[in-house]
């Protein structure tokens, strides 16, 4: 008779569990939404790190003149100096 029944609860476990954790889960969720209270509005106005690093390069580049960058012709390496550079004299 045990294997019986512990038969029935094993195939039903998935129709009681999802509802007992469904029902834990919101009670858990409406108890921390009252006792944490409303969230200060700040906290939706901040802006991400990705938009603060984006202002933050804009206006470091407010000033400058963009059209003015170095020729390729003029660039001795492209490659950095403590790799590829040991063998080669300086560009006078």
């Amino acid at each position: 008779m045990w294997s019986v029944l512990w038969a029935a609860v094993r195939s039903k476990a998935p129709y009681v569990t999802f509802p007992v954790a469904f029902v834990v889960g919101l009670v858990g969720s409406q108890l921390e939404w009252f006792l944490r209270g409303d969230p200060p509005p700040t906290a939706q106005e901040e802006k991400s790190i990705s938009e603060q690093r984006e202002d933050r390069r804009l206006q470091e580049i407010v000033g400058e003149d963009l059209t003015k960058v170095v020729s390729l012709k003029d660039k001795l390496e492209f490659a950095p100096r403590a790799v590829l550079n040991r063998n080669r004299p300086e560009k006078s």
